[in-house]
């Protein structure tokens, strides 16, 4: 139960809507570039229109700069008519960094694919495609985490990041510490919905998709998917 009196500021946080990841022809687009694709879009705006017809107002909103964070936000906010909030970047919640999917051999592309989204007493070791390993990510999102909940200049705020950042975000909310629980599905342009108080935080709900809120038409996970379509290509 809340104390008596207590005051706190609440943070949606999404995740970037759809994007392709692969070309038709199996080459891999890059990943700082990729935008979203026509069903991303259209979660974008579910999502907006939601939070208007909910009567949300975000007084700031944060991206970590990478392009398909900027468009979802960009149409959430138009959608929920909001167009004029000005975006800010922050990198260090860039999502966990891929090595080149070249170099992993094809027995290994399992654990490179799926490896830093399980969970077990190693899991800061893994490392994401070869790549940035969990505890790195870590390394660099906590403390922009930190730094975020000591600012005094938002009320209400809206995060568009990435799937394994606000794994890393979440983690460390419902954990009171550091901690990376990678069974924390977050499907494309879902809402996540935290409230900071004045020494803690709390998860008031996780995975929310506006397009799809019983996740009924889902049975893999987005690594597993993007796994599967890597091993057809």
């Amino acid at each position: 139960m809340s104390r008596p009196g207590i005051k706190r500021r609440r943070i949606y946080l999404m995740r970037h809507g759809s994007v392709d990841y692969f070309r038709e022809d199996g080459s891999a687009v890059p990943p700082d570039t990729v935008p979203l694709n026509a069903v991303g879009r259209e979660q974008a705006d579910a999502a907006g229109r939601l939070f208007a017809q909910c009567g949300v107002r975000f007084d700031s909103v944060l991206v970590s700069g990478l392009p398909r964070t900027v468009e979802t936000a960009q149409r959430v906010l138009a959608a929920g008519d909001q167009p004029q909030l000005h975006l800010l970047h922050e990198p260090a919640f860039e999502e966990i960094r891929p090595g080149r999917l070249a170099d992993i051999p094809r027995d290994e592309l399992e654990a490179a694919f799926l490896g830093a989204f399980r969970t077990g007493p190693h899991v800061q070791s893994q490392r994401f495609l070869g790549g940035e390993s969990v505890g790195e990510l870590l390394d660099r999102v906590l403390p922009a985490f930190d730094r975020l909940l000591a600012r005094s200049d938002w009320q209400c705020l809206l995060m568009v990041m990435h799937g394994g950042v606000n794994r890393a975000l979440l983690s460390r909310v419902l954990a009171g510490e550091r901690a990376f629980f990678g069974r924390l599905e977050q499907a494309p342009a879902c809402i996540n919905v935290i409230d900071a108080g004045p020494d803690d935080q709390i998860v008031r709900a996780v995975n929310l998709a506006p397009t799809q809120w019983l996740h009924e038409r889902e049975t893999m996970t987005t690594m597993e998917k993007l796994l599967a379509q890597y091993l057809r290509s």
